[in-house]
């Protein structure tokens, strides 16, 4: 497929990206609502381990995602053939490292989140939704594993139907099985473990289906699901691009664990509000996951192309559409603050704090927007190391900059979130100060 530089191609591409995003969103969000109305300890264990969960779920899409931009390459340089063995052989990788996660899950998260959650109330719940989401990482892997194809390839409108799917199934479970209604057990917090779990396992029969019988000739055009023999130079190649993203992804969500474990230190009350702020923030970032995932294709499949020199405007444009599309999402935020809050909890305190949280985010989302398109421009590049690189020394910052406000200063909760801004700053920065260095364009993958 050949690609314009205009804004109706990258939109056309960011879209269905941008409504698969929808639905990871509105499992987090259904999650926090229907848990905020059974208890505040169930709302904030299962936010602790929620991103327990995401922090290695996330380090196995870190090697989707080096999948992706070699994809993305070979797409440009339209080698078709040689697409089907990469999401092989990413099966076959994704598969053992899901068991690897899930023993993990199952025998040593009980002993890591015993040595770092300070309640014994929270830590308690979280065993107990730790304990059951453990069995989605297995169907999570291969989704983004069907993503990835989809998204290198540049035919992203399938993700639309897969977020109809997921984000469905997983409202109705977690109404059937937290609350216990139509004859279901009331399991409360494991009960929306299970329904993750349930709405992940649909998806992925959703997407094996769709390659089978909606188009059978990608089989056959991409040699897809052939599968061959473990061709363990295949998967050292993919490991190559892949293996500074997985480290990457596991800093990056890391350091939200460990900003909250440092909230935590601050009160139940606190840490309450700062997921309510992460269940919000979430949803606002919906449409730039979609733009910087977009991002992230594009530029790899325009350097296989040849087309270095579009590039750079190529990002610019993404930007705008980035910072329109969040400017739209800001302004339920911006109209309606009380009544957003209120989904969350009742109690006053918490939602006065969280108010306040709610302005710190509105305006820091900006920053976010630009920052990471130009982030995902890098890694899009191929050059994963430099990402890596720009994303270790921005943690450092981000990490140290909140740890110090709280262990010295003694500030309010939304005062803690500034270190949004510094983050965000230095991110957007370095990545920009390398594409306009132009050394990616001498990267061969």
């Amino acid at each position: 497929m050949t690609l314009d530089n205009s804004y109706a191609t990258i939109w056309r591409i960011s879209i269905p990206i941008i409504l698969s995003g929808v639905a990871q969103n509105i499992v987090n969000v259904t999650d926090t609502i229907f848990l905020g109305r059974v208890s505040e300890i169930d709302l904030g264990a299962a936010g602790n381990a929620g991103i327990l969960y995401f922090v290695l779920a996330l380090t196995g899409m870190g090697f989707t995602t080096g999948s992706q931009i070699i994809v993305g390459r070979r797409n440009g340089e339209n080698k078709l053939t040689r697409i089907g063995p990469i999401i092989d052989q990413t099966i076959y990788f994704m598969f053992v490292y899901g068991l690897i996660i899930l023993a993990f899950f199952k025998w040593l998260s009980p002993l890591f989140l015993e040595s770092i959650v300070k309640s014994p109330a929270i830590l308690s719940a979280s065993k107990d939704f730790i304990d059951v989401r453990a069995y989605g990482i297995l169907p999570a892997f291969l989704n983004f594993t069907f993503i990835a194809f989809f998204v290198g390839i540049t035919r992203t409108r399938v993700l639309t139907y897969s977020m109809l799917i997921m984000s469905g199934v997983n409202v109705v479970f977690d109404y059937l099985l937290i609350f216990g209604q139509y004859g279901f057990p009331k399991m409360g917090i494991q009960g929306a473990a299970l329904a993750s779990v349930i709405a992940e396992s649909v998806t992925c029969v959703y997407f094996i289906t769709y390659i089978f019988f909606a188009h059978k000739n990608y089989p056959k055009v991409y040699h897809l699901f052939h599968l061959p023999k473990v061709d363990f130079a295949q998967i050292r190649h993919i490991f190559s691009v892949s293996w500074p993203i997985m480290i990457q992804n596991f800093m990056s969500i890391s350091s939200w664990f460990v900003f909250f474990i440092i909230i935590e230190q601050m009160g139940e009350n606190e840490l309450t509000v700062s997921h309510i702020i992460r269940s919000i923030y979430m949803v606002l970032m919906i449409p730039l996951f979609g733009f910087s995932n977009a991002t992230n294709t594009l530029v790899s499949n325009y350097i296989g192309a040849g087309r270095h020199a579009e590039v750079l405007s190529l990002i610019k444009k993404i930007i705008i559409l980035s910072l329109g599309c969040t400017f739209i999402a800001l302004l339920a935020n911006i109209a309606f603050p009380h009544q957003i809050i209120s989904l969350y909890t009742d109690n006053p305190i918490i939602q006065s704090a969280t108010y306040d949280t709610l302005q710190v985010i509105n305006f820091s989302m900006f920053f976010f927007c630009t920052a990471f398109i130009v982030f995902n421009g890098v890694t899009g590049t191929g050059n994963t190391k430099v990402s890596l690189l720009i994303e270790s020394i921005n943690i450092t910052i981000y990490l140290s900059s909140a740890s110090l406000m709280v262990y010295f200063f003694n500030p309010s909760i939304d005062q803690v979130w500034y270190s949004e801004f510094i983050y965000f700053t230095f991110l957007g920065g370095m990545s920009w100060w390398y594409l306009r260095s132009e050394k990616w364009k001498r990267l061969k993958i």
